[in-house]
């Protein structure tokens, strides 16, 4: 029996009002980073200023220190 495997790249369009803040959080947990480091405000934030059409790369900034610990 021969076994072959077919890889479908497929591109879609997501925007972050898409989730809810509570399913990133969790995300964010499951991939290991922890919620009691500020992460749940900052997201709360940057979807709050999204979703009103305002500025949020201070906060997008903020949230990559946050749990990455690099600047970009």
């Amino acid at each position: 029996m021969v076994y072959r495997t077919v890889c479908t790249e497929v591109e879609v369009d997501v925007d972050l009002t898409d989730f809810e803040t509570d399913d990133l959080i969790d995300e964010l947990e499951n991939r290991g980073y922890a919620s009691d480091t500020g992460v749940k405000e900052i997201v709360e934030s940057i979807y709050q200023k999204r979703r009103n059409g305002k500025a949020f790369s201070e906060e997008l900034d903020q949230l990559i220190y946050t749990v990455l610990g690099k600047m970009v």
